[in-house]
């Protein structure tokens, strides 16, 4: 197409040179003809003569020149009228609108991104001469992709006003497969074992359809530089692939791909050294980097320490360091000693930090999680942490930061944060749906970024299925400049444990606390806390484990009446967050160790002791696949003597089991039952003293056992794994949002202050019915799979599960679905 061009050009300015003549002379008069929509003035800036100048066939094939490469122009006469010169124009015409057909294997974002580095752009002039161009670079991308048989066509239909839409219509029939790839001249690995490292699969029968065998050029470089990368690891230091054919079948669909290989022999290191600048750390360097002499070359070591030298160097301001490593090879003692080069290059400095993205969160909110400064010498390190700690707080999706040089100065920069914002919590009125707890009216907002603020709301008025609850909870997480936290809450709830397969009890209680947090470092903090509760228990029926608090505080003038109690709690706290997102996040780990407990004080004295835990590890590079592990442990026990009892744990206070913990069970179901134990109707007549005829086996407080609701217990072990897995049929733009995984969860609560020795004179009978409930051992597992979704009106969830491990009276669940549970 440009040999077309200059032949057009040429043409016309042989034929603009004819009618102007030979002979210079002094112009008079200048006039453009034919425009459209190009402006007079626009025109003249690129016509390099004026009114008074002399000029010639030169001057104005120059003049010609020019305003082609204006890029407004089709065509372009000069004409001589006297001593007036006129130039006759055809402009060309303007792209009104740009539409694809047809394309599968490329984006619409990425054909636009293509053409526009071409100037070809909506409401642009159209430069017939690089359609051709286009044509072919697109062919050439189908063909790399393993599309031999791709077509396009670019068609251009004229409209009003010297306009023109175009089209680029394609067919991309069916990609070739790989038929076969050879490897010739490998004698030390076989083909299996060098073809296994490769991406790319050849010749695969119809069965076998969750496999590949598509042609893809980049696919196939790829799996050549693993199989070099694998003999370079092994010592193999003068490896080379001496060619690559790749040969397609007649039909186009299938090609044969050979590689010709040279193996080598192996090598070792004799040593290494530096030469350049190493800031004065070179003995600090040359310990850490993995580099040893006596050991066989490995390529992967080689570039782990060059870019371990690079990313150390980058800490303090070298941001652009050049590590290179120079061999020097003796091919008779099969020794190659290295020399690292190294260049730290010129200290850079932040001239200016941008923040863009954030339309609800205020940048102050953003820099104070900043490690890295404005002033102050580039960190790569300082870099990482920025971005990681803005990408861990819940309402951030996507953190990205780009250092751009500041131009004509070579030790300054910009750097530039990019936000993706997420919702962190959810405003909402009116009606929700859980399996468990049926029909629920939920009014208020919970917000982990009110007004942009970082501060974090709670404002809730819940009611369901036997529970009422109104709750109002402020946090600052930056009270102080310093990372120091606070935050205040206060609450009323009213329950009816029997609507939740609990024992017969009703609670009502309301209170107020406050807590602080201190940070240790990034990734540690210590939080304190105090509450003020006030509890009333009603209505709570006579079990064994209920015993000891209603005989502690029976007022036998009323012995139907409630219990009173009023408690100071006192907790202390370590939390550890290494994730690297607020939520769902596929790396690092949480982990929290809490210890909450009555104060002397108070009616009743405990203390509970929990450590939650949850680790990621990202299996695949892209962290699409991700394993998972989760730990909850808990303990709790009474301190103290009130009114002649040794305190245990509340029974309100035991340890419970949610849908969360263990799905594929209901709620609570796994717990330990509560025990309801009578005296027998014996027959006989009774004597003037009130004793009757008859015996009866054993104490009479232990001759009838009547197990009742779940209660719960004083001790908690929760346990699961999770593969995370690409959610099908979803872009890779909303795999932040939404999360599908298999799971194993298992758990148990017992009572480490049950003692089922205290029952062996029951019958029989009644000893059947009693389980050990101080056994840690009666594990609940099921399996299954679960889909996340953080949606507008909060986090979703719902599970298919299947209970692996179970007892004969545990309520089961197949499929659970819950709305606005907290993940």
């Amino acid at each position: 197409m440009a040999i077309k061009k200059h032949l057009a050009v040429t043409s016309l300015l042989g034929a603009s040179f004819a009618a102007l003549g030979q002979t210079s002379f002094i112009v008079e008069d200048l006039k453009v003809e034919g425009l459209q929509r190009v402006a007079l003035g626009a025109a003249l800036t690129h016509i390099p003569i004026n009114v008074g100048d002399d000029v010639d066939e030169y001057t104005i094939s120059k003049t010609i020149k020019s305003l082609y490469s204006s890029g407004h122009f089709d065509n372009i006469k000069a004409l001589r009228d006297g001593n007036n010169v006129i130039f006759k124009v055809t402009e060309r015409p303007t792209i009104s609108f740009i539409e694809f057909d047809g394309n599968k294997d490329i984006k619409d974002e990425q054909l636009t991104q293509s053409l526009d580095q071409q100037d070809i752009r909506q409401g642009e002039p159209l430069d017939k001469t690089v359609i051709d161009n286009i044509e072919k670079g697109l062919i050439e991308f189908f063909h790399s992709i393993g599309k031999y048989n791709a077509k396009i066509d670019v068609s251009i239909t004229k409209l009003p006003r010297n306009r023109v839409k175009l089209k680029l219509e394609f067919d991309e029939g069916d990609a070739a497969s790989i038929r076969q790839i050879n490897l010739v001249g490998n004698e030390l690995y076989s083909d299996e074992e060098l073809l296994a490292l490769a991406e790319s699969q050849q010749d695969l029968s119809w069965w076998q359809f969750m496999g590949s065998d598509r042609y893809q050029k980049q696919t196939i470089e790829g799996d050549l530089e693993k199989i070099r990368s694998f003999y370079l690891d092994r010592g193999y230091l003068r490896f080379n692939i001496d060619s690559t054919q790749v040969s397609v079948s007649p039909e186009r669909e299938s090609v044969y791909v050979t590689a010709n290989i040279n193996e080598g022999v192996k090598y070792k290191v004799k040593g290494f050294d530096f030469i350049g600048d190493l800031l004065g750390r070179e003995e600090l360097i040359k310990s850490v980097i993995p580099l040893r002499a006596g050991e066989l070359y490995n390529g992967s070591v080689v570039t782990s320490s060059e870019e371990f030298i690079k990313s150390y160097l980058a800490r303090f301001g070298y941001a652009n360091a050049e590590v290179r490593t120079i061999p020097e090879i003796d091919d008779e003692t099969k020794e190659v000693q290295l020399t690292l080069s190294v260049k730290p290059g010129q200290r850079v400095y932040v001239r200016r930090i941008i923040v863009g993205g954030n339309q609800n969160t205020a940048d102050e909110v953003l820099r104070r999680e900043m490690t890295q400064l404005e002033g102050a010498w580039l960190s790569n390190q300082n870099l990482e942490r920025s971005k990681l700690q803005i990408q861990r707080l819940p309402y951030m999706e996507k953190v990205d930061f780009n250092v751009i040089p500041v131009p004509g100065v070579d030790d300054q920069v910009d750097v530039d944060f990019t936000v993706k914002e997420q919702s962190a919590g959810s405003f909402n009125a009116g009606l929700a749906y859980g399996s468990y707890l049926g029909l629920q009216f939920n009014i208020g907002v919970t917000e982990s970024n009110f007004l942009g603020t970082g501060n974090q709301i709670g404002l809730n008025i819940n009611t369901s299925r036997g529970s009422e609850r109104v709750s109002l909870s402020y946090t600052d997480p930056y009270f102080t400049p310093d990372g120091v936290s606070q935050g205040s809450s206060i609450f009323y709830s009213n329950y009816d444990a029997s609507k939740f397969s609990l024992i017969d009890y009703k609670s009502k209680s309301y209170g107020i606390g406050t807590n602080i947090g201190f940070p240790i470092d990034a990734v540690n903090r210590i939080n304190f806390g105090a509450r003020w509760i006030e509890e009333e228990l009603s209505d709570i029926a006579v079990y064994e484990q209920t015993r000891v608090l209603r005989e502690t505080f029976l007022d036998p003038a009323h012995p139907d009446a409630g219990y009173n109690f009023t408690k100071y709690e006192l907790s202390v706290g370590w939390s550890r967050v290494t994730v690297n997102r607020g939520l769902f996040p596929t790396a690092g780990s949480r982990q929290t160790l809490n210890l909450t407990g009555t104060t002397p004080n108070s009616d009743l004295t405990y203390f509970k002791l929990n450590y939650d835990s949850r680790f990621y590890w990202p299996i695949s590079d892209d962290h699409r696949w991700v394993f998972s592990t989760r730990a909850a442990l808990g303990y709790g026990n009474g301190y103290g003597n009130t009114n002649g009892y040794d305190q245990t744990l509340p029974f309100q206070e035991y340890f419970r089991i949610t849908e969360m913990e263990l799905r594929g069970f209901d709620r609570n179901t796994i717990l330990p039952n509560a025990i309801s134990r009578n005296s027998s109707n014996v027959g006989g007549t009774p004597e003037k003293d009130g004793k009757i005829n008859g015996v009866i086996g054993g104490d009479p407080v232990f001759d009838q056992l009547i197990p009742a609701g779940r209660i719960g217990g004083n001790a908690k072990a929760v346990a699961g794994m999770e593969l995370i897995v690409p959610t099908p049929f979803l872009d890779e733009d909303n795999t932040s949002s939404v999360r599908t995984s298999f799971f194993v969860d298992a758990a148990n609560v017992w009572d480490t202050e049950f003692n089922v020795e205290r029952y062996q004179s029951l019958s029989d009978n009644d000893r059947a019915l009693l389980d050990d409930y101080s056994d840690p051992m009666r594990f609940r597992v099921s399996t299954g799979l679960s889909l996340q979704w953080i949606s507008p009106m909060g986090p979703m969830l719902i599970s298919f599960a299947y209970p692996l491990q179970q007892e004969e009276n545990d309520d089961t669940k197949t499929i659970s679905f819950n709305i606005s549970n907290t993940f």
